[in-house]
């Protein structure tokens, strides 16, 4: 057993996933899941390091501007977690070379990329998170093929996704919450699936997180 293991008692070494985006939400995402020690990951981004994202994408600075995020995020998480295989392929979601990975999550910013995720996970039988975010606003949701409606059946299709104003706290929370629900999968803790998890910084309590199911 390894020390991250003994810590904090399970062991998600076995498992692995893919994470679509490597922006705010896939960041916060990653550094959980490798922080927790899974055995692999596949970071999945076309896009490059932008001056006006890096208050809520903590792995990259001013001087990573220009290059891959993908590739930047797969050095430093394997640097952080040197036990997990941390693979990238800068491009995009649907010339990815996935295979044999145990989830997907998608940590994307528009609604094409999901639709994709969405249809990658119909047809290939592959369990799906979403996370999505839009100002103090966020929701996050698990999607089991055969048992839970899909993302287009949840509604998680119809938001815009992460807007320029949001804070890094509550790409923070989302992101964290898309690895919990990741973790949970890995260990048989099936009783969030189907159940879209929101979190809204405007309700009267500070944090509001509310699992509705979807009929």
């Amino acid at each position: 057993m390894s020390l991250k293991s003994e810590i904090q008692g399970f062991d998600i070494s076995a498992n692995s996933a893919v994470i679509v985006g490597c922006g705010g939400l896939g960041t916060n995402a990653a550094v959980h899941l490798a922080g927790a020690g899974i055995g692999r990951l596949l970071l999945i981004d076309y896009d490059t390091v932008e001056k006006r994202n890096l208050n809520r994408q903590f792995f990259y600075t001013e001087n990573d501007t220009g290059k891959e995020k993908a590739r930047l995020l797969a050095e430093r998480l394997s640097a952080y977690s040197p036990e997990s295989d941390i693979k990238y392929y800068s491009g995009r979601f649907e010339d990815a070379p996935i295979r044999d990975y145990d989830i997907i999550i998608a940590a994307v910013d528009n609604i094409r990329a999901r639709s994709q995720v969405n249809e990658f996970s119909n047809k290939n039988s592959v369990p799906c998170i979403n996370g999505s975010i839009n100002g103090f606003f966020g929701n996050a949701y698990l999607y089991l093929p055969g048992i839970t409606p899909d993302l287009e059946a949840a509604g998680c299709l119809n938001e815009t996704g992460i807007k320029n104003k949001s804070p890094s706290t509550t790409v923070a929370i989302i992101g964290a919450l898309e690895a919990q629900l990741a973790i949970d999968y890995f260990l048989g803790n099936n009783h969030n699936a189907g159940k879209l998890y929101i979190y809204d910084n405007n309700e009267i309590h500070n944090l509001n997180i509310r699992g509705d199911l979807i009929d």
